[in-house]
């Protein structure tokens, strides 16, 4: 009795007959953007001295392409903050001595791991993402954030990075191939530590510099499970520039001045953090 629906489909297979099937559902695809398999991403260009000892610092734009991240007040996430990574960059190229990349440039889209990835495959020392917030209907919420990943997440991904990376020779000068996976995992989350404490020294700079400059949020130091910042050698801070969502914020981030302004503290934040690094050297 089981077998008489099977029976009967293998009958009709011979015959070469077919049974009609509903149209309902089948124009419907789901889309999933990814980097493709096995290809190398596209690295961009790195601006500023020629010298490759000079600092490196990747600068992330979040959002892009069909993905407008948050909307409010007649603007876009993804142009008010490419617009910041821009002026940050120049600041820093003009200022000189340091190195600058952009992970997009313009409105291009890319999916988080290749945000990460870029500053890996360039060695970058250093990995500022921007990004606006949005509150929503509540449009007197106000102020710029500081994120850096949390403790619970940085274990896990130390933990993912040790399984994907055996076959990798060095991570952070210390030697991971021919080792063991218990060996690897250590080594990865010490280096995680290590990088997790300088994106906090970073976070620290930041909102120093700030004061006075920028209008942060009354909780501006925060931590989060942010897939972008989960590179365990590079430290990473996801910087909220303010509220999309609240009139003051928005007009303040797509000005002339506000750009000014976030990009002169942000220099000084970076060059700080550099000179401090390369003090403990």
């Amino acid at each position: 009795m089981f077998l008489a629906p099977v029976v009967v489909l293998a009958i009709l297979y011979a015959l070469g007959t077919t049974l009609p099937v509903p149209a309902l559902g089948r124009g419907y695809i789901v889309k999933f953007e990814l980097p493709p398999a096995g290809e190398p991403i596209d690295l961009p260009k790195v601006e500023g001295p020629p010298d490759r000892s000079r600092p490196l610092i990747v600068i992330d734009a979040g959002h892009g392409g069909h993905d407008p991240g948050a909307q409010g007040q007649g603007f876009e996430e993804k142009e008010l903050v490419l617009a910041l990574a821009r002026a940050l960059r120049d600041r820093l190229v003009a200022e000189g001595g340091v190195r600058v990349a952009l992970t997009r440039s313009d409105d291009s889209f890319l999916v988080l791991a290749e945000r990460f990835a870029i500053a890996r495959e360039l060695g970058a020392d250093l990995m500022l993402s921007i990004h606006a917030d949005s509150a929503g209907s509540e449009d007197q919420v106000t102020g710029a954030s500081i994120y850096t990943l949390s403790d619970d997440a940085s274990s896990e991904a130390a933990a993912r990075f040790a399984m994907r990376e055996n076959a990798v020779d060095t991570m952070n000068g210390v030697p991971l191939s021919g080792q063991s996976e218990a060996v690897n995992s250590i080594l990865v989350q010490l280096s995680q530590r290590r990088v997790q404490a300088d994106s906090e020294e970073f976070a620290r700079l930041i909102e120093r510099e700030g004061q006075g400059v920028l209008q942060f949020h009354p909780q501006a130091r925060r931590s989060a499970s942010l897939a972008v910042l989960r590179a365990p050698d590079v430290p990473s801070v996801l910087y909220e520039a303010g509220f999309i969502s609240n009139e003051e914020d928005a007009k303040r981030l797509a000005s002339e001045e506000g750009r000014e302004r976030f990009a002169v503290v942000l220099a000084r934040a970076v060059r700080i953090y550099f000179a401090r690094q390369s003090a403990q050297e």
